[in-house]
């Protein structure tokens, strides 16, 4: 637990219910700002207390109006950065266009790259994320986060092991599932996926034996769920006994609920990286798991200067 000397954190609008989880994590009440909207969508920010040599931390996700919020943690920066704050980290648990991380067509635009840049020109000293959609942005980033102890601790607490394979929904993502599998102890399978046009999946071919098994589908975001749910029926047909899916960011826009609903899935595992409470009432295969400790144990050790790397393979309490 901090004592409050020389440190604030502030929330922006986009998810204040997990700040005040790391804010309560850390024994700290959040700072005070006022984050208001102009009638032609422009974004005003006080910040309502001095900042003045304090390290300061923001925590805003890429959720909602993800351009709205991250202008808003753009001007949240800038606006304490010219009020003298020491240090300025911000926390992006879901770090918005974190999809767009390379050209892979002619003309196209790196825009992860473009906004970590528009973050670091903001003001911003750091960067605290989680589970970043392609691991060749983690250079943009000071303390890339992972899952994946979060989701470790729920398999072992909730599964026989012994009866687990872990699969990945695509190759993209086979190190993600590997890693959990080598840490288990267990089987790893993986699908080969051929995409029409983006979110849209033409075939998938199953590589590895998951009959009579336990399948738990792993991955780094659902969007639209088509992936997720058109494996579980995959993964169904191979004999799997039961099938789960444990994903970081739980996006589900457009008809993912209803999909996972009427899907093979027994349960869709996500963190709280994004507001899931309305996902929650709406669909009852929903479980959250809180990464708000997480979140606060790194402000923690950020703020006196410990290593962070322990976080990369335990749950803190």
């Amino acid at each position: 637990m901090l004592n409050g000397s020389g440190i604030k954190i502030f929330s922006g609008t986009s998810h204040p219910e997990l700040a005040e989880i790391i804010a309560r994590r850390i024994g700290l009440p959040l700072s005070k700002a006022e984050v208001t909207r102009s009638g032609i969508g422009e974004t005003n920010v006080t910040i309502t207390e001095s900042v003045r040599e304090d390290d300061v931390y923001i925590i805003n996700t890429g959720c909602g109006q993800v351009n709205t919020a991250l202008m808003e943690l753009c001007i949240m920066i800038h606006a304490c950065k010219i009020a003298s704050a020491k240090r300025i980290t911000a926390v992006i648990p879901l770090f918005p266009y974190a999809r767009q991380d390379k050209k892979d067509k002619s003309r196209a635009p790196i825009t992860a790259k473009l906004v970590a840049n528009m973050i670091q020109k903001s003001g911003c000293d750091h960067i605290i994320t989680m589970d970043l959609h392609a691991s060749q942005i983690q250079g943009f980033f000071d303390v890339p986060l992972y899952a994946e102890p979060s989701a470790i601790l729920y398999i072992r607490t909730h599964f026989n092991v012994d009866d687990v394979v872990i699969v990945s929904p695509d190759a993209g993502g086979a190190k993600r599932a590997t890693s959990i599998a080598d840490r288990l102890g267990v089987d790893f399978a993986l699908f080969h996926k051929e995409r029409k046009k983006a979110n849209e999946v033409s075939r998938m071919v199953l590589v590895g034996n998951v009959r009579d098994k336990i399948a738990i589908l792993v991955d780094d975001m659902a969007d639209t769920c088509g992936t997720l749910c058109l494996a579980a029926s995959h993964l169904s047909e191979a004999g799997a006994v039961k099938v789960f899916a444990f994903v970081t960011h739980g996006i589900l826009s457009g008809n993912a609920l209803a999909a996972v609903e009427a899907s093979n899935l027994e349960k869709l595992i996500v963190t709280n990286t994004l507001p899931q409470n309305a996902n929650q009432a709406a669909c009852k295969k929903i479980e959250v798991i809180d990464i708000g400790k997480v979140l606060g144990e790194v402000i923690r050790r950020s703020h006196y200067g410990e290593s962070v790397s322990k976080l990369f393979h335990e749950v803190p309490y």
